[in-house]
């Protein structure tokens, strides 16, 4: 072989590794995990700050990617042809082929699909191992660069979009589900993320403590039963009203009872606490924010007429992001409870949302009511009684239990079927279908 050739040769196989050197590099800066990244930056890896550097600028960093890729590109398919053309010297247009067929499959294969496929294997370690490279050839292109930055800028104010770019709450919690997948997190850990992302959504509605449940005492009952009623409810805080529940005059503490007023002749209505009120529609997140600044720990939820509604606590707010906080005092009692395949029993306390979240259940609906009590109630269209069922969303729903007028417990069986079972049945169908056929054409 002559020298030239071995030269075009030398150079084709160095273009080759460049042009997979840049496409390595285009996948690893796209795909690599910028948290991870940035925490080896804070431990002092040098390599991993000017990683993040270059992805800040990525119009830059894409621009010196392209136009490398291209140039090693374009000048490897040249001397190809140059070099099939000294092989082939007798016949010029099979070697224009030839040389077309070859850099093609080799360009795509080790060019290209190769090399992006170990970048997307370990994104974290080819950008640390190509962030200097890359960024010494950007600096070498910086003409270039500046041409191209001009025409993106031209490009982005004539194609200007209207969308918003901002990350929503559903794409936030699909990252974090994707995540537990992969292992990244703990179930517990994922379940506390999304909790807290869908915080901020969350109205006083949605979680206070109803009227009916609620533990108050009149402001002129007597100090004997003030203490049995701390006793037998274990309660910390009790709120006091004058006349009727509607009426709430303030909240009074435990330790103050018994430090200040029990056994002693101080008047209740002298030691109690101001009273917080608050609308069913305030914003959770707002609520605590603005109980912590008043150092609070409880208020009264009024409804749109100025009554009454029940009372919310900061324990119950806490409970929205870390589940259920049970205490020395507490029953615990479980609202959704497997009992079979696909079947529950549920109380009527229980926030329908958890109940369809279990179940994997989305609802396009829009409701005010939050209680299976309120669910079954707008769905019989009247007051509930033991046996009565109801079918919505897929699932079947029968009163099992009643306390006065409100549903204690109800029956819930999952009527929809699984992936599985559909595609069994579609086998069946399909089979019992072919059977006929095969019957008709028998007779």
């Amino acid at each position: 072989m002559e020298p030239h050739l071995v030269t075009y040769l030398v150079i084709i196989v160095i273009c080759v590794i460049m042009s997979a050197y840049f496409s390595a590099t285009e996948t690893a800066f796209s795909t690599f995990n910028k948290i991870r990244v940035k925490t080896m930056a804070e431990k002092g890896n040098k390599k991993a700050a000017l990683a993040l550097k270059l992805e800040d600028n990525y119009d830059s960093l894409i621009s010196t990617i392209l136009i490398g890729n291209n140039i090693v590109n374009i000048l490897a398919a040249s001397l190809g042809t140059l070099f099939f053309t000294g092989i082939l010297a007798s016949n010029a247009d099979l070697a224009a082929t030839v040389s077309t067929v070859v850099l093609t499959v080799v360009v795509l294969v080790f060019g290209e699909i190769s090399p992006k496929t170990i970048a997307k294997n370990m994104p974290e370690k080819f950008v640390l191992f190509s962030a200097p490279i890359i960024n010494f050839i950007r600096i070498i292109l910086t003409p270039f660069n500046f041409v191209f930055k001009a025409w993106q800028t031209l490009l982005a104010k004539i194609f200007k979009s209207s969308d918003d770019k901002g990350m929503t709450e559903e794409e936030l919690i699909s990252i974090i589900e994707e995540a537990e997948e992969e292992g990244g997190i703990d179930e517990e850990e994922s379940s506390l993320i999304k909790s807290a992302i869908e915080f901020g959504d969350l109205e006083v509605s949605d979680i206070f403590t109803p009227r009916r449940d609620i533990t108050a005492l009149p402001a002129d009952a007597d100090k004997a039963t003030i203490a049995k009623t701390f006793a037998e409810s274990g309660y910390s805080r009790i709120p006091i009203y004058e006349g009727d529940l509607d009426n709430v005059i303030g909240i009074l503490y435990y330790k103050d009872f018994y430090t200040k007023a029990f056994g002693k002749s101080t008047p209740i209505t002298d030691i109690i606490k101001p009273v917080m009120f608050v609308a069913t529609t305030q914003q959770v997140n707002e609520l605590m924010k603005e109980l912590q600044d008043k150092q609070l720990h409880l208020a009264v939820v009024t409804d749109e007429y100025g009554s009454t509604a029940g009372i919310v606590t900061l324990e119950d707010i806490l409970e929205e992001i870390v589940g259920e906080i049970w205490d020395e005092h507490d029953e615990v009692v479980e609202e959704i409870k497997e009992i079979g395949e696909k079947e529950y029993i549920v109380s009527g306390k229980a926030n329908t949302d958890k109940l369809f979240d279990l179940l994997d259940i989305t609802t396009d609906e829009e409701s005010d009511l939050v209680t299976i009590n309120g669910w079954a109630m707008e769905a019989l269209g009247r007051l509930p009684e033991v046996g009565d069922v109801f079918e919505e969303h897929g699932l079947k729903v029968e009163v099992l239990e009643l306390d006065g007028r409100r549903i204690e417990n109800v029956h819930v069986t999952d009527l929809r079927e699984d992936e599985a079972d559909e595609d069994e049945n579609e086998e069946k169908d399909k089979d019992s279908s072919d059977g006929e056929q095969q019957t008709f054409f028998k007779n």
